[in-house]
């Protein structure tokens, strides 16, 4: 956790990753999202305050959500901090949606911590194998 930066936000920790997240629009399909989740009213709030939109698709039981990554990620850490089982599969939806570090930016990783593991590299990034032994071979070399 040496590698990324923590901010407050309305009294909950937010974690800013050391690689880019461009602001790309996501649009994602939250089937039988009322049915689904308990406490709907207190997730439909929390979704809301983060800036993301929810939207029902017409007169559907379907719902939509709209948001880019910081904003997912907002409501992914007040998810895990309520711990309500029932929004889990919210949770796994919204991490689908996390992006994936640039070669550079994890040779730059590597680079300002020379200690750093194989391990430690692939839980922070969500890098693959591949990734992250060819960040080190890059490394060595300049």
């Amino acid at each position: 956790m040496s590698n990324h930066s923590k901010h407050k936000l309305n009294n909950f920790v937010t974690m800013v990753f050391p690689f880019s997240t461009s602001v790309s629009m996501f649009d994602i399909q939250l089937n039988s999202f009322v049915r689904r989740v308990e406490k709907k009213d207190e997730l439909k709030a929390l979704i809301k305050s983060s800036g993301a939109k929810l939207n029902r698709k017409g007169r559907s039981r379907h719902w939509r959500l709209q948001g880019n990554w910081q904003q997912f990620e907002v409501i992914i850490q007040h998810a895990h901090i309520k711990e309500e089982p029932s929004w889990q599969w919210v949770i796994e939806k919204l991490n689908g949606y996390k992006p994936k570090p640039q070669m550079d930016e994890l040779v730059s990783i590597v680079k300002r911590n020379p200690a750093i593991t194989l391990q430690k590299l692939i839980a922070q990034t969500d890098c693959t194998l591949i990734e992250a032994r060819k960040a080190f071979d890059i490394a060595s070399w300049e």
